[in-house]
């Protein structure tokens, strides 16, 4: 029986430039397939569009007076909301109106969503029809 040994040498330095080699070849892989594999942030960017992009307006009449609560939307986020047409005589009469926007604005602005907001009890039912505009607004820039 003849044994044929063969003895193979490797170089230390043929072995590293093999392990760079391959982990450059997976890293460059994983990059294509990122970069040109199937966008789902595409997909889900288009199917989360919640609005037109606008100005929205919504009437509110206290005692003869009528101004409108606006909404500015992009197409996934409330931006601003607003009073416009507002009277001097309006806001001398109604002087929490604007005090309670700006606590409902904040609340909406974090939650992107006019659910589970509170408000004050002394400002209960300003807040409550403010609240219905802004919702009646928010219906109107629904897709």
């Amino acid at each position: 029986m003849s044994s044929k040994t063969k003895i193979v040498v490797l170089h230390m330095k043929e072995v590293i430039y093999t392990g760079i080699f391959v982990v450059l070849a997976i890293v460059l892989a994983v990059v294509l397939f990122m970069m040109f594999g199937k966008s789902r942030d595409a997909d889900t960017a288009s199917a989360k569009a919640v609005y037109h992009a606008g100005v929205y307006a919504s009437p509110i009449t206290l005692n003869d007076n009528t101004f409108d609560v606006e909404v500015t939307v992009d197409e996934n986020h409330i931006n601003a909301i607003s009073l416009v047409n507002l009277s001097e005589t309006t806001t001398a009469m109604y002087p929490l109106m604007q005090p309670a926007l700006d606590a409902l604005s904040e609340q909406i602005f974090q939650t992107q969503s006019t659910e589970n907001i509170t408000y004050t009890e002394e400002n209960k039912y300003t807040s409550m029809m403010l609240l219905d505009a802004i919702e009646k607004a928010l219906e109107k820039a629904r897709k």
